[in-house]
């Protein structure tokens, strides 16, 4: 199979076009030390205490790991970020990562920040993109209440009502503006709210095309025949199921809490089984294009090369506004780049906040890097090549 038919990846001049050579140089300091488990560790927990007995070390953060895989501090810093992307054929997704609110103010505060979001996007002139997690406009326990199916006080009855006003509001704002939203997955032992919900503005917005996306974390075994379940519902109900497929977030957290607490884990056994189904989902929304829209959010070359392969096998150009392949900022970029040089439809999560509160999404994206088989490996060597080439 001629996987690079249509895209290249190794084609990094094209992949770090955008980026000069002191930003090439700190990415490649930045990966060179992700490289190394026990320093990443050490940074993460000296961060931490820093952070939390108030020494400066903000600086450090922003100019170092933050600038790589965050937009800015607030959305009017991104725009930087924004037209470098935008003048590639690259759209943006502001992703509002701060994490672990637990007050009805900090849901509202929240809500507010993702309204925003979509106020931006509906401005760009490539792609119009949102994305939020539930868990950023609602209490976790409370979901976790829920999907359990424990009885409500009257209290967490108004509180759930709270939220679901909350999603309807934002994915109301994001259909008359003409803006797509992706609802994340989270936890499995939070989901079935979630799916009730992002089900629930399905079928309302998604008429005519996928304006709502639900997503697959592939790296559940019972995911690929939820993914045919929800379309065949979806395709019952009169509406377009947006589907966006990734591998998933969290693991490890399933595995343990499955062991713990008896039940059977609902990980795949293995990571090539985790392959073997995002591809096969891939092949299952494309095969049904006409009643799926599909977002595949994926650092995988092989899963991305396949999919522009079966976008032909089925008659769909490459910029076909049904499909569109996604990448989180910071990585990935010789995926990113070559494919919008193709002209496909490209998105970048672009995370953005305060420094101290991105502080968890940076330590997941740095724990992610040290792995022997994850990102820094392959960022780092690319860097390198593209370092040398210039030198040339």
């Amino acid at each position: 199979m001629d996987l690079k038919k249509f895209v290249d990846f190794d084609q990094i001049e094209i992949a770090f076009k955008a980026k000069s050579d002191k930003a090439l140089k700190k990415r490649h300091f930045i990966f060179s030390t992700m490289k190394w488990p026990w320093m990443v560790g050490l940074g993460t927990s000296l961060t931490k205490f820093s952070l939390g007995v108030g020494l400066p070390v903000k600086g450090i953060v922003k100019s170092t790991i933050f600038d790589i895989f965050c937009g800015g501090e607030t959305l009017d810093t991104c725009s930087e970020t924004c037209d470098e992307l935008e003048a590639y054929g690259i759209g943006a997704i502001f992703d509002y990562s701060v994490e672990g609110e637990k007050t009805e103010a900090g849901f509202e505060a929240t809500t507010n920040e993702v309204i925003e979001t979509i106020k931006t996007a509906a401005k760009s002139d490539v792609m119009k993109f949102a994305a939020f997690k539930i868990t950023g406009i609602g209490s976790f326990d409370l979901l976790a209440k829920i999907h359990n199916g424990e009885t409500l006080t009257s209290e967490e009855t108004a509180a759930y009502d709270r939220v679901q006003d909350r999603v309807a509001k934002i994915c109301s704002l994001a259909a008359e503006l003409g803006v797509t939203v992706l609802i994340d997955a989270e936890e499995t032992w939070i989901q079935k709210p979630i799916d009730d919900m992002t089900i629930a503005m399905m079928e309302k917005y998604n008429k005519e095309k996928a304006v709502v996306y639900y997503t697959f974390q592939m790296y559940c075994h019972a995911m690929l025949e939820n993914l045919k379940k929800l379309h065949n519902r979806a395709k019952g109900d009169g509406y377009v199921l947006g589907a966006k497929l990734v591998r998933g977030a969290y693991m490890e957290k399933e595995s343990v809490r499955a062991v713990e607490m008896n039940y059977t884990d609902p990980i795949q056994p293995d990571k090539a089984s985790t392959d073997r189904d995002f591809n096969a989902a891939c092949s299952y929304c494309i095969e049904h294009i006409g009643e799926i829209g599909l977002f595949a959010g994926s650092h995988n070359e092989e899963s991305n090369y396949r999919l522009t392969l079966l976008m032909d096998e089925h008659g769909l150009k490459p910029n076909d506004d049904r499909v569109y392949f996604g990448q989180l900022y910071g990585m990935s970029d010789h995926i990113s780049f070559n494919l919008a040089h193709g002209d496909y439809n490209v998105i970048k999560y672009v995370p953005y906040g305060p420094i101290k509160a991105t502080i968890p999404y940076l330590i997941r994206r740095a724990a992610e890097n040290t792995s022997v088989k994850g990102q820094s490996g392959r960022e780092l060597t690319l860097v390198q090549k593209e370092l040398k080439r210039r030198r040339a």
